[in-house]
């Protein structure tokens, strides 16, 4: 039985590799757009199709078993009509749209997917969640992949290294970290930050017990200025790719709206993540889900941010705490389940972590030091101290602590580890 066992498993996972052969070669193809709108519309605009030298995602999961994130897109081939690859998202358009600015005025922000590059035509067709948390198709393209306007551009500007290397792309998570505000006369200075940022993912768990699943690449990219842009103390620097503090007016929120740089940059080596390491002291940074994540290279709780950033943009973690002022309004209206996998309105409590729960915790779960080391339901999260609940009492998520993802995140983070190293 055991031999049969493993003869299946090697026949369906040559099926799945032939499945990637049959539809796609090994690079990928990125397309650009613009996502412009306000609070309440969105509109899809095609910038252009670039070919990429490498392709560092798997090449037996091709469709997104998660659904999550506030996006997805999904390729079909156009003869067949089959769905061959599709992931999900979020953004930083989909942020700004909850802020009250949104609701004044119209902005367009750049956003681009990723794909392996397909041998014949396909569809890909764009979804966005209403406010029900409903998928709704929202816009759809036709790739040729002979289109003579797929731009081919080699760029050699830059060189990758490896700080920790386990094997092919194709079967290991791959993350890839570029440097913003680092001068050339600093690269010595990135490099030596990138290692300690590394010893920093692996040393938390559960990434510490997967470390022989996990590549990180970095690129040899340079700015002309030293540190990030603080545009509310006027302080301005002309870096790779554009990070600013000051996010929607929120101090502590480090992103870049420079996205088309930043895939730019970041396809100088396979990636499945991009993680982007800006050199200042100064407490910061910002993750978002299958985007990116940013962290500052040195302050005091730089391990902290680096590792909770990273929940966020590769495992789809909510944050879990509500006592701090933040620039979104409403993220989580309360008569909708989110998708993030940590946090739950109870309106659909048992497609999260009920499973979990001891039949004799109860729903909700006093916070309190019976239940100290308990998976519950503990009221407080997502920015709201009411209606919203979380599964621990501390997390990573909730609180500025290192290495200290809970039951639920760390079963979520090794999920997602697994679907990319196989």
């Amino acid at each position: 039985m055991r031999h049969l066992i493993f003869t299946l498993f090697i026949f369906f996972n040559l099926q799945s590799f032939a499945a990637f052969e049959d539809h796609f070669e090994n690079k990928s193809l990125r397309i650009d757009y613009y996502h412009s709108g306000n609070d309440t519309s969105e509109i899809y605009t095609i910038d252009e199709l670039i070919e990429e030298p490498y392709w560092g995602g798997s090449k037996v999961n091709l469709i997104d078993k998660f659904d999550y994130g506030k996006y997805k897109f999904e390729v079909y081939d156009l003869k067949s009509g089959k769905l061959v690859y599709s992931r999900g998202y979020s953004s930083l358009f989909a942020e700004w749209q909850t802020t009250r600015e949104a609701g004044t005025t119209w902005k367009s922000f750049q956003e681009s997917i990723v794909f392996p590059f397909p041998k014949k035509n396909v569809k890909v067709e764009f979804y966005s969640r209403d406010k029900k948390n409903k998928w709704g198709k929202r816009f759809e393209y036709i790739v040729d992949p002979d289109d003579i306007f797929i731009k081919k551009e080699t760029h050699k500007d830059y060189d990758n290294f490896k700080i920790h290397f386990s094997g092919d792309p194709a079967t290991h998570l791959d993350i890839v970290i570029i440097p913003d505000g680092y001068t050339k006369k600093q690269m010595k200075k990135f490099r030596k930050d990138s290692e300690r940022f590394k010893d920093i993912l692996l040393g938390s768990e559960p990434f510490s017990e997967n470390t022989s699943k996990i590549n990180i690449w970095c690129v040899k990219a340079y700015s002309r200025e030293s540190g990030p842009d603080e545009p509310g103390k006027n302080i301005w620097k002309n870096t790779l790719v554009n990070t600013n503090f000051y996010t929607f007016g929120s101090e502590r929120y480090l992103t870049t709206k420079t996205y088309k740089q930043v895939r730019n940059i970041a396809a100088y080596a396979p990636y499945d993540q991009i993680y982007i390491l800006v050199n200042t002291e100064k407490y910061g940074g910002g993750g978002i889900y299958n985007f990116y994540s940013v962290c500052s290279s040195d302050n005091a709780k730089s391990d902290f941010v680096f590792i909770h950033e990273f929940g966020h943009a590769f495992a789809g973690l909510g944050d879990e705490y509500y006592t701090s002022d933040v620039a979104v309004e409403d993220f989580y209206p309360l008569d909708v389940e989110p998708w993030e996998p940590n946090l739950t309105t109870l309106v659909e409590f048992e497609t999260k972590w009920k499973d979990k729960l001891s039949t004799t915790t109860p729903v909700p779960t006093p916070v309190n030091d019976n239940f100290k080391n308990t998976i519950g339901v503990y009221e407080g999260g997502g920015y709201k101290a009411k209606g919203v609940f979380r599964p621990f009492i501390d997390c990573t998520m909730k609180s500025a602590k290192y290495n200290n993802f809970c039951p639920v995140c760390k079963s979520a983070i090794q999920e997602m580890i697994e679907f990319y190293s196989e």
